[in-house]
């Protein structure tokens, strides 16, 4: 008897493997993945501008990378005691102007050089429903000093990727077309090709339920996602598909499998969606190294009740062996934490639990 849909997930014919350059971008399913080939020493650069959910500020984004922007002052606003981007995270926003511009373009410069390098780029989109901040909306447009008030009433809406906690009814809100969302990913891949020629992408449609749109409106959001990712695939022979989104919701398709709020996907789903991205979209000799790997990330988040016993001294030392191994073996990835780790060289205040 089944007790799950079955579902065929096609391998990449020249899956991921060690050494190989992955950016990842989008929503916060982006991260999911990007933290486990991270914590795996796979070579990754995720969310320059920090999290974002649609296909506008996605592509937005990319192409900034590729063209190696640098944001100035003006492309800063200054409102909850914070100066913010629209276009990034507000993981960037800080109270002072300088330090935040800092952190922007340091993060721009980094992911132009990582994109120009990287063999895979990982997109997971998480909503067709993109906000503009209106023209006319005094006080949060960047640049506004350089606008007179009947100016401001002129000003086209101003696309944002993050709306900071800003009044609602500074934004409208727009559910963007399928034609919109093939338009602005299929102009930014071209450039994209032509910039790398050597990079493939991997689209993801993450699973998490953007429910405060509604339920009904939530699905036609996906939808839209679903058919224009669908539509690039067929056409570029350098861009594949990850059913993240038809694992959570077709296969195992219960809400046991989801946090409390019944929107995110719990510890459970989440491994069980990377282990099917790790058999089917990593290669085979990588896939064991892996596996060697989560037993040292393990053993490196283990906190000792009695740290000063001969037996965890003994555990500290086995490891530290194993590690400095698989180093020596693979010199390309980095493990000066976890070596220093066993070593004791990280201090006994982390030791304890």
């Amino acid at each position: 008897m089944e007790f799950q849909l079955p579902i065929q997930i096609p391998s990449l014919p020249s899956p991921i493997r060690y050494g190989d350059k992955i950016l990842l971008t989008g929503s916060c399913f982006t991260e999911h993945i990007g933290n486990q080939l991270h914590d795996w020493k796979f070579d990754t650069l995720q969310n320059p501008h920090g999290i974002v959910f649609d296909p506008a500020s996605v592509a937005s984004g990319l192409v900034s990378y590729i063209e190696d922007r640098r944001y100035t002052a003006g492309d800063l606003v200054f409102f909850n005691e914070l100066w913010q981007s629209w276009q990034h995270h507000s993981v960037f926003s800080g109270t002072d102007r300088g330090e935040v511009l800092d952190r922007i373009n340091r993060s721009q410069a980094r992911a132009h050089s990582f994109l120009r390098e990287a063999r895979w780029l990982i997109i997971t989109l998480g909503t067709s429903f993109s906000y503009r901040l209106s023209g006319s909306f005094s006080g949060l447009l960047p640049g506004e000093a350089a606008y007179s008030e009947s100016g401001r009433e002129h000003r086209p809406a101003y696309p944002v990727a993050n709306c900071h906690r800003a009044p609602a009814q500074a934004f409208t809100k727009h559910l963007m077309s399928i034609e919109e969302i093939h338009s602005v990913l299929d102009n930014c891949l071209h450039r994209l090709f032509s910039f790398n020629p050597a990079i493939e992408v991997i689209f993801t449609i993450s699973p998490v339920r953007h429910i405060r749109d509604g339920v009904v409106e939530n699905n036609r959001s996906k939808a839209r996602l679903i058919e224009s990712v669908h539509h690039l695939v067929n056409k570029f022979d350098r861009i594949w598909y990850f059913p993240a989104y038809e694992l959570v919701v077709d296969v195992l398709r219960d809400y046991r499998f989801y946090d409390l709020d019944m929107v995110h996907p719990n510890y459970q789903a989440t491994h069980f969606v990377l282990d099917k991205f790790t058999r089917h979209f990593i290669d085979g000799s990588s896939q064991q190294l892996v596996e060697e790997i989560k037993k040292i990330v393990i053993a490196r988040r283990h906190r000792a009740l009695h740290p000063d016993t001969l037996a965890h001294k003994r555990f500290l030392e086995d490891y530290r062996r194993k590690t400095g191994e698989i180093a020596a073996r693979y010199p390309m990835l980095d493990f000066r934490e976890e070596l220093a780790w066993f070593a004791g060289e990280a201090g006994e205040h982390e030791s304890g639990g």
